[in-house]
């Protein structure tokens, strides 16, 4: 075994152990926040249509008050960030943020067009403790509505299968515009081909709604979603996406605000990118109150929302209150001979779910099954 890849085998399973306890923390309890995303700096070195979180002046937040963010985060029990921009590479340091972010046990994640990224980034990046990357290609060809093509990306894409330590995914946004939508599908292919993960998402409105897409676009991504290999993936096993693309309302409780805070440039918190200014308080004075109310409170937007990650937060709520209707949802009654939920969400939801009017009290087995495995994961 390869130095890098005895490194790689390394981390993953510290990886894993950590992405397992974010879950069984969430599960546990509803009153901290699972994920933020963390604008860097507003700048992008790129122009793509229909891209609205972006401007080409802004200077990168100072490392201090970046310093200041993760803190309270972290204070406030934030398990999962992810940095995002613009541009997350024009931060020129932002591997000082990554490395603050790991110093208090939260799992670091970062979006990126790839443009900047050499091999002595991508060493940068491993050495700073970089959980996991996003990359964004939307076409083969650059076109007038996203230069983030794989004509372009390609060799940046060798070097990250080569070089980096962590887990690499290629996103695609499918219905923006592009020509040819079904170059998300050989991108799609040439990620695989290069042991890179990949998926692809619907193109939505400034107010995170879903724009209507045309035939051959709903035909890439239900080819795209075809190729997925695991037993489970939220590509997979995605209703809310399912009844957006039949032009359906999805009827789902956003814990927005709560448990999932998007904190622009500016240092305010807001419920996601696609709803700047609610509730636009300052994250220096964002309290467990605050957190407690915005996750309860109803946002008219939801219905047609496509962020996605989101739901998955939303999906980890309802697996711990009502796991029997969360699982149904997921996956339906099988047929006869069709496999049960994988292993690890069943085991997950009886650890961890609560118990509810039309749920029994745990069993023994069940109660020192969820105390060993708060033990393992250590939390208290």
């Amino acid at each position: 075994m390869s130095n890098i890849a005895l490194r790689r085998a390394v981390r993953r399973y510290k990886r894993v152990y950590r992405e397992i306890r974010m879950v069984a923390l969430a599960l546990k309890s509803p009153h901290h926040p699972v994920f933020a995303h963390m604008v860097v700096t507003r700048r992008c070195n790129l122009a793509c249509t229909y891209c609205s979180e972006f401007d080409n002046f802004s200077k990168p937040v100072p490392i201090e008050e970046m310093n200041r963010r993760v803190d309270r985060l972290a204070a406030l029990g934030t398990t999962a960030i992810t940095l995002t921009g613009g541009e997350t590479l024009l931060h020129p340091q932002l591997e000082d943020i990554i490395a603050r972010i790991r110093s208090h046990g939260i799992i670091v994640l970062m979006i990126t067009n790839g443009y900047l990224l050499t091999v002595e980034r991508i060493e940068r990046l491993n050495r700073a403790g970089l959980d996991r990357m996003q990359i964004s290609i939307d076409n083969v060809q650059p076109d007038d509505v996203s230069k983030k093509s794989l004509k372009v990306l390609d060799q940046k894409l060798r070097w990250l299968a080569q070089y980096a330590e962590f887990p690499v995914h290629i996103h695609s946004v499918v219905g923006a515009g592009t020509t040819r939508p079904e170059d998300a599908l050989t991108i799609q292919k040439r990620a695989r081909e290069l042991g890179l993960g990949s998926s692809a998402g619907i193109v939505h409105d400034p107010t995170g709604h879903i724009q209507a897409i045309d035939e051959k676009s709903k035909k890439t991504l239900e080819d795209i979603e075809g190729m997925s290999k695991p037993l489970f993936s939220f590509a997979r096993h995605n209703p809310w996406r399912a009844n957006l693309l039949r032009g359906q309302p999805n009827d789902w409780h956003c814990p927005a605000g709560g448990r999932h805070l998007y904190i622009c440039e500016d240092g305010l918190v807001h419920y996601c990118m696609a709803q700047r200014g609610y509730p636009a308080i300052p994250l220096a004075d964002y309290t467990q109150a605050d957190i407690d109310r915005e996750a309860k409170a109803p946002k008219s937007c939801a219905p047609y929302c496509t962020i996605f990650c989101v739901h998955r937060i939303a999906l980890l709520d309802q697996i711990r209150d009502n796991p029997g209707k969360a699982l149904v949802q997921l996956f339906p009654a099988p047929e006869p001979g069709q496999a049960k939920p994988p292993l690890p969400i069943r085991a997950l939801t009886a650890a961890f779910s609560s118990a509810g009017p039309e749920r029994s009290a745990p069993s023994r087995s069940t109660l020192l099954f969820r105390k060993a495995a708060l033990r393992i994961l250590n939390i208290h």
